[in-house]
This record gives C-alpha cells, sequence and structure tokens, in this order.
C-alpha cells in the first residue's frame, strides 16, 4: 500500500491508479450513496476536475484505488463555492493558503483495520501536502460525526463555519481543517507512520487564471454533492 500524489501534468505517471480513482469515486458517490453527479462507463468526474486539482491516492501493489481525496486551492473554481455556499457563514475563502478538499473516502470492501490505515494515511498526506504548500488550512464539508469521530480524532483541529444542513439522516456542515507541522506531527502519533505521500510533494506552481472556469464545461452541474457516509468508513464523502 502506498500513497500517491497526483497532478494533471504526472497523469501520465500512473494511468492505472488514476483510472481506478475515477471508477472508485464512481463505486462510492454513486452505487453506494446513490448520488446524482457525473459519470461515464463507471467513472465519476465532475467540473472540478481541472488542472487546478491535485490528486491523493492510497493505492495496493497493483495500482488500484483503496482511497482517494481532491485539493484544490480556493483561488480557482471550487466546490463549496458554487454548490454549498449557504454552508459557509460570511466571506467564502479566496486563498492560497486555504484549499478545498473533497471526493475524499475508502472503498468499503477493504477491512476495518484496512479502512482506518486508508483514512489515516489519506489525512497525513493532506497534512504533508498543505505544508509543502503554505496551506493554514483545508475547507471541508461532511457529517459533523465524522469531523469529530475521525478526522479530529486523528489530531486535526476542526472549525465550524457555518449551519448544518440535514442530509439522508446526517447533520452536513462546513469547516476549517487546520494545517501545520504541529498537527503532523499529532496526525503521525495516531498513524505511527513517518511519511505518509511515496514521493515527497513539491510546491504546486500557480495556475494561470484563463485556463479556469471552462475547462470542464460540458461537465453537468451537480445538484448535490455525495456528503453521506456510512459508520464504517467506506467512503467520507465530500470533505470540501
Amino acid at each position: 500500500m502506498r500513497t500517491l500524489l497526483i497532478r494533471w501534468e504526472t497523469v501520465h505517471r500512473y494511468g492505472e491508479a488514476w483510472i481506478s480513482h475515477h471508477r472508485l469515486r464512481y463505486r462510492m458517490f454513486v452505487e453506494r450513496q446513490g448520488w446524482s453527479v457525473p459519470h461515464y462507463q463507471g467513472m465519476e468526474y465532475d467540473e472540478f476536475d481541472t488542472p487546478a486539482a491535485t490528486y491523493i491516492l492510497v493505492v495496493d501493489e497493483h495500482d488500484q484505488a483503496l482511497g482517494t481525496a481532491r485539493l484544490i486551492p480556493t483561488t480557482r473554481p471550487y466546490m463549496v463555492k458554487s454548490l454549498w455556499p449557504n454552508l459557509v457563514e460570511g466571506l467564502l475563502p479566496h486563498s492560497d493558503a486555504v484549499w478545498e478538499a473533497s471526493r475524499f473516502g475508502c472503498d468499503r470492501t477493504l477491512s476495518a483495520g484496512g479502512r482506518r490505515r486508508v483514512i489515516g494515511q489519506l489525512i497525513q498526506a493532506c497534512q504533508e501536502f498543505g505544508l509543502a504548500n503554505g496551506i493554514s488550512s483545508y475547507l471541508g464539508v461532511m457529517p459533523s460525526w465524522i469531523f469529530k469521530n475521525v478526522i479530529a480524532a486523528h489530531g486535526c483541529p476542526v472549525r465550524p463555519v457555518g449551519a448544518k444542513l440535514p442530509l439522508q439522516g446526517h447533520d452536513i456542515g462546513a469547516a476549517y481543517i487546520g494545517v501545520s507541522s504541529a498537527i503532523l506531527e499529532l496526525v503521525r502519533q495516531q498513524t505511527g507512520i513517518p511519511r505518509a505521500l511515496h514521493e515527497s510533494p513539491s510546491p504546486v506552481e500557480p495556475v494561470p487564471s484563463a485556463l479556469s472556469p471552462h475547462l470542464a464545461g460540458d461537465a453537468p452541474s451537480e445538484s448535490a454533492e455525495g456528503l453521506a457516509c456510512s459508520p464504517d468508513l467506506d467512503g467520507l464523502v465530500g470533505v470540501g
């Protein structure tokens, strides 16, 4: 099991892992959660899958995705601003120091221990990536109990920023998740992993403004993000 960091310019190095992660997203969000989101031939995608996005994937020895997270700077179009602005009280973030984390989840066919390990690696990898890129916090949207029992339980401070929305039996809310070297050490204590990412993360080059908002313009907007999650951590859907 290893944790990969993939950007559009490096996708050619990780072909199978990249395709597998879109299939995993389909199983989590379309098949399992039943959300109406764009998909094609068993692969889920949306309008926020652009060159501005960075992906953290946990894969097995055959490069099959076991867990996934998508990170997008809030200086680019992002899901919360486009689809869930009512969940954030006050101004929505627009800063290189604040990124959105979404499409966060793991394969429900794993054992309970396997799911915990995958989720731990994703959380730690997000901290490692954040430190390498000057990120002070992630903006996430998910059920409140996941913020408390999963994210905060791994040592990450969580600061709610708005009202909650009842959705599929869960109270969904937005919150900032802190990033710092001290937080990373707390996460490491929980995971027991010295370093999660297979390769050291390098800073992301800014995306030219001309690239954004129409790169995926033909992808239909989601009426709702797949934000519900089963208690067995099968798909911590929509951290952001």
